[in-house]
């Protein structure tokens, strides 16, 4: 389809420059980048990657289980 848009210039020229590196049309790129922007936005927050922060050594706490769901229930009940 095609469509008129307005298009920062230094961004065109890089999107240009792209698309004759990898030999493909400008069309395709721009498609490429849509795409990527739109997924992202899509992303629900239990599909996001998270890192958990830790402090002092990291790691469990002696005696923790993550596999037993009943004894971390009464870990975090304490």
């Amino acid at each position: 389809m095609r469509t008129t848009v307005t298009i920062d210039d230094q961004l065109l020229a890089e999107a240009k420059m792209a698309a004759a590196r990898d030999g493909r049309s400008l069309g395709s790129v721009v498609d490429d980048a849509l795409r990527v922007l739109l997924r992202g936005r899509a992303q629900s927050p239990d599909q996001v990657d998270w890192t958990f922060p830790t402090s002092g050594a990291g790691g469990l706490q002696p005696g923790v289980d993550l596999n037993d769901k009943d004894a971390l229930a009464d870990l975090l009940d304490r």
